[in-house]
C-alpha cells in the first residue's frame, strides 16, 4: 500500500527527480515518464502538480533563485555589515552553500542548449526581478549616511543585475581571461560612478572576474 504523502513532499520529490534527470540527460532528452520513474509515480500524479515538463523546470528555477534571495536577505538583515559591506557579499555570492552554487551551475548549462533559451530568458528575469527589490533595501538603508547616491534604487540594482548576468554569460559571451578582467573593471566602475562613490570603493568585487 503505497503512503501518503503531504503535497508539498510529494511535490519537492518530483522536482528533485526531474533536477537530477535534467541535469545527468539533459532537459530535451529527459521525460515525463523518465521523472514519474524515479518515485514509480502515475501520470495522474504529475499533473496533478504540474502542466507540463517545462513548468517543472520554471519550478526549479524557482526554487534556486529563492534559495538565492533568502541568502541575500539574511545578508541585508546583518546588523554586523556595513551596507558597501552587505552589497558586495551579494555580488560576491558569499554565504551560498556548495549545494547552491552547483545547483545553480548545473542547471544554467542546461540554460546554454539552443532548445532552452527561453527558460534561459525566464531565470534572467525571475532572477532580477526577485533579487533586486533585495538589494535595493541596501542602498535605501544607506540614505542617512548619503554613502550612495540615487533616486532609483531598485531600479539601479536592476540595471546591474541585468548587465552582469548578460556580460558575464558564458553561455552568451566566450571571453579570454583578460577580457573577462577588463570587462570586470568596468562594470565596477559603472557601479561606482553611478552610486557616486569614490573609485575603487568596491574594488574587493573585482576579484570574482579574475
Amino acid at each position: 500500500m503505497r503512503r501518503h504523502k503531504e503535497p508539498e513532499v510529494r511535490k519537492s520529490e518530483i522536482l528533485d527527480a526531474a533536477q537530477k534527470l535534467f541535469i545527468e540527460k539533459g532537459y530535451a532528452k529527459t521525460t515525463v515518464t523518465d521523472i514519474l520513474n524515479v518515485h514509480g509515480l502515475s501520470k495522474g500524479v504529475f499533473y496533478y502538480y504540474f502542466k507540463s515538463k517545462e513548468e517543472v523546470m520554471d519550478a526549479i528555477i524557482g526554487r534556486i533563485v529563492d534559495a538565492s534571495v533568502n541568502n541575500a536577505k539574511k545578508i541585508v538583515a546583518n546588523p554586523q555589515m556595513t551596507p558597501p559591506q552587505k552589497l558586495c557579499a551579494i555580488l560576491m555570492g558569499q554565504g551560498q552553500t556548495e549545494e547552491m552554487i552547483k545547483d545553480r551551475e548545473n542547471i544554467a548549462h542546461q540554460f546554454h542548449e539552443a532548445e532552452n533559451a527561453e527558460m534561459h530568458q525566464k531565470s534572467l528575469v525571475q532572477s532580477i526581478k526577485c533579487l533586486a527589490p533585495v538589494m535595493a533595501e541596501i542602498l535605501k538603508e544607506d540614505n542617512g549616511a548619503n554613502t550612495f547616491s540615487t533616486d532609483y534604487p531598485q531600479e539601479t540594482v536592476a540595471l546591474f543585475l541585468a548587465a552582469g548576468q548578460t556580460i558575464f554569460d558564458e553561455g552568451l559571451f566566450s571571453w579570454s581571461g583578460e577580457e573577462r578582467a577588463r570587462y570586470g573593471a568596468a562594470f565596477i566602475e559603472m557601479i561606482e560612478k553611478t552610486l557616486g562613490v569614490p573609485a575603487g570603493y568596491f574594488k574587493d568585487v573585482i576579484k570574482i572576474f579574475a
